[in-house]
């Protein structure tokens, strides 16, 4: 019963019926994985319902049911504890269970519409330069020190992340960074989360078909910052027009950090090109390799947490400076002949501007810059148009393709990003669903720079509910060396 009760501390408890005197092995979420003595925690989701596998947990050996609804039938032999908030109650369980793990280490979270993969990996990379014990938790990979695991969505449930955060702990870990996603947030993933610095990128069009709206996308963000207590510390960009909103209402203690504004921290662009730009921070010259506006307010945002926690310029900016690329962010692939492949994981209508708003910055005037692009099924339909016609409006020549269908036809998603098209663009436009084929389609003329755009670090492409190998960077390497 002791058990029992340390791990449900601070749940909100609305009643307990059935036998108190139970003990428990471990907390489970998954019917399918229940043994005998475990907790389930009944959740509803946004395809399926917890609830409807409380008797085949029950079956399975789970001695305590936590739920926001009683079931009909009851076991007087098992302990139902009725919560307001089946997530909310799981995400504190998992944090107790383990200990609270993130009280343990100094754990950044970073969220934002774009710059979340980036900022994060960075500060991994950065941090291991500094000889850190770091841990990280992003799109394209968990890592635990140089322990790799396989990432299957931006920011894990909560028993996956506490359970990760512990073994963190035991690895000695200093420092964790983590991609925080508006779903994440939503849906009280990292809720009872201890974080020491929290990030805000940006914020743009995207994933409206889960919040609906941009407003409820944005208060959504927000909760993040609303949650950070007074012995913490919030980061903002206060370029972004949402910015300052992130932070009202704050216990933490806050900074900023811009390029065009005032702010706590800044940084000046004074060369760029495909090779990389000359920056200016705090009246000390450096060169990075990494390219475009876009990542500028990365490293900025890397330079600005590695400050907050007390690291000098000196050391900070020796390192950043031999940082890498994230994979899949802006990767730059050159041939033989001159050509350049880019391969990006743009896939919402601000990164895709900022990528070829970029590229055009960059190129000279006599340069063709085709793009090959498709658009996600089963996601915000709403941006396809936009997407359409920024990339037929920035660059020479677009070719339309299949990104990851899923359960759309690749068709159909294309006509409607040709719907954004203008009538004098059009003539820019080619439609070739295969992907495959939409790459070596652009290396096989004499464009002289090639975007792939929207998958970036993926290995796959999901078609129906199916998982196939598919890499834009092997292919477009492959493209290139062809064309030679």
């Amino acid at each position: 019963m002791k058990l029992l009760k340390d791990i449900l501390y601070k749940v909100s408890i609305q009643s307990v019926v059935g036998n108190t005197n139970v003990g428990i092995n471990k907390i489970e979420f998954d019917s399918k994985k229940i043994n005998k003595g475990d907790i389930f925690v009944a959740i509803r989701g946004t395809k399926n319902d917890g609830n409807k596998y409380i008797s085949h947990a029950i079956s399975n050996g789970a001695s305590v049911i936590i739920c926001e609804t009683l079931p009909e039938i009851t076991n007087k032999e098992l302990t139902y504890i009725l919560v307001l908030d089946s997530r909310k109650a799981l995400a504190l369980i998992s944090s107790n269970y383990y200990k609270n793990p993130s009280k343990k280490l100094k754990l950044i979270g970073v969220t934002g519409t774009n710059g979340k993969t980036s900022i994060t990996s960075l500060l991994y990379d950065l941090f291991r330069k500094l000889n850190k014990k770091v841990g990280l938790l992003s799109t394209n990979v968990i890592l635990i020190n140089d322990i790799k695991i396989t990432a299957k969505q931006t920011t894990p449930d909560p028993l996956l992340i506490n359970q990760l955060l512990n073994q963190m702990v035991d690895a000695k870990v200093e420092y964790c960074f983590m991609e925080v996603s508006s779903h994440a947030i939503s849906q009280s993933r990292i809720y009872g989360l201890e974080f020491n610095i929290g990030v805000f990128s940006n914020l743009t069009h995207d994933h409206l078909d889960y919040h609906k709206t941009f407003d409820a996308y944005r208060d959504v963000k927000k909760i993040f910052f609303d949650s950070l207590d007074k012995g913490s510390y919030s980061l903002t960009n206060i370029d972004d027009k949402n910015g300052s909103y992130m932070i009202q209402n704050t216990k933490s203690k806050s900074f900023s950090y811009s390029i065009n504004s005032t702010s706590d921290f800044s940084l000046r662009i004074l060369e760029k090109d495909f090779d990389g730009m000359k920056i200016l921070i705090n009246s000390i010259e450096f060169w990075t390799k990494l390219i475009g506006k876009f990542n500028a307010y990365n490293l900025l945002a890397v330079y600005s947490v590695s400050k907050i926690l007390n690291f000098s310029d000196e050391v900070i900016l020796k390192n950043l400076s031999i940082l890498n690329c994230v994979d899949g962010r802006f990767e730059i692939i050159k041939s033989n002949l001159k050509k350049i492949g880019i391969v990006d994981y743009a896939h919402s209508p601000d990164s895709l501007k900022n990528v070829l708003t970029t590229i055009n910055d960059i190129k000279k005037s006599k340069n063709i810059l085709v793009t090959v692009i498709g658009c996600g099924g089963d996601r915000d339909k709403t941006k396809r148009p936009i997407m359409g016609k920024i990339a037929t409006t920035l660059s020479d020549k677009v070719i339309f393709t299949s990104d990851n269908p899923r359960n759309e036809d690749p068709l159909e998603i294309v006509n409607q990003m040709l719907e954004g098209v203008s009538k004098k663009n059009m003539r820019k436009v080619e439609t070739e669903l295969n992907r495959k084929k939409a790459i070596q389609k652009a290396c096989s003329s004499s464009n002289d720079i090639i975007l792939v755009a929207g998958k970036g670090h993926e290995k796959y492409q999901i078609e129906g509910n199916k998982k196939k190998e598919f890499d834009d960077k092997k292919i477009l390497i492959k493209s290139l060396k062809t064309i030679n």
